[in-house]
């Protein structure tokens, strides 16, 4: 996997943990098409990786996490020809499959949000599997005043992980939340002074890592899929890790280990 030449992401593994940053603090962290692009490789990488079993997604400064997509160069298409009719989805697209998209990936992945998550920014922390906020933070989805669409993922992710009604009306307004309202919505899992966000994630990190890689995969993978099956159905569906998991060594190291009054030694296999 090529990634010497990333310009746009700051990437390090370190202690099973992949650090992903968006990097373009002068522009708030906008994602430009370069962006996209690099962060496609950095996310095949990670999901590649057996040595790594959880991502912190992150934006450097602590103005923004994201401001969503760069409008500058959307508006420099618009003016040259070359930006085509977008909708839902980035199939097609430089960096497809987004994070947004990756349905399968099974692997955890944390959202540091420190600063403003707007549009494609917020898109991406309803992605995310636990969203820590600092108490500046701000998410919005702000595509309706701009003749967009928050077409990856976030008219169906929040609709879906807010109460309707809350989540139609930031849709059609554009309106921003504090983080303490997204908390309050359920759509993030912690809010700290911003001083204390780095400990809040190292705690994360820990209390997740912990756990059975395979138990945290199969668990993540099963409610997703469940979310919209019947019970009745849920219970009877086959899910691709938890048959990894329930055959693995880590399944009998547990036990063992709780018996044995020590801690475990997950192998992920």
């Amino acid at each position: 996997m090529d990634l010497a030449d990333l310009t746009r992401v700051r990437y390090e593994k370190r202690d099973r943990v992949a650090h992903v940053t968006l990097d373009r603090p002068d522009c708030l962290n906008a994602m430009d098409l370069r962006m996209h692009e690099e962060l496609a490789r950095v996310w095949d990488d990670f999901e590649a990786d057996d040595e790594v079993w959880l991502a912190v997604l992150s934006g450097a400064g602590d103005r923004a996490f994201s401001a969503g997509q760069d409008l500058k160069e959307l508006a420099a298409r618009i003016d040259q020809g070359s930006n085509t009719p977008a909708t839902f989805g980035s199939r097609g697209k430089p960096g497809w499959p987004r994070l947004t998209e990756r349905f399968e990936l099974a692997k955890p992945v944390l959202a540091r949000v420190n600063g403003h998550a707007f549009g494609g920014g917020f898109e991406l922390a309803l992605a995310c599997d636990v969203v820590v906020a600092a108490e500046h933070a701000t998410f919005a989805l702000p595509e309706a005043k701009l003749g967009l669409m928050a077409g990856a993922g976030g008219v169906f992710r929040l609709s879906r992980q807010a109460p309707y009604r809350i989540a139609l009306g930031h849709l059609i307004t554009g309106r921003p939340m504090t983080a303490t309202r997204a908390h309050e919505l359920g759509l993030v899992n912690e809010v700290v002074p911003a001083e204390e966000l780095d400990a809040c994630v190292d705690a994360w990190i820990a209390d997740i890592l912990r756990c059975a890689p395979l138990s945290v995969r199969a668990i993540k993978q099963a409610a997703a899929a469940a979310a919209t099956m019947p019970l009745e159905q849920a219970f009877r569906t086959r899910f691709p890790w938890e048959e990894q998991r329930m055959h693995s060594e880590d399944a009998l190291e547990g036990p063992r280990a709780f018996v044995e009054k020590r801690a475990p030694d997950w192998k992920a296999r």
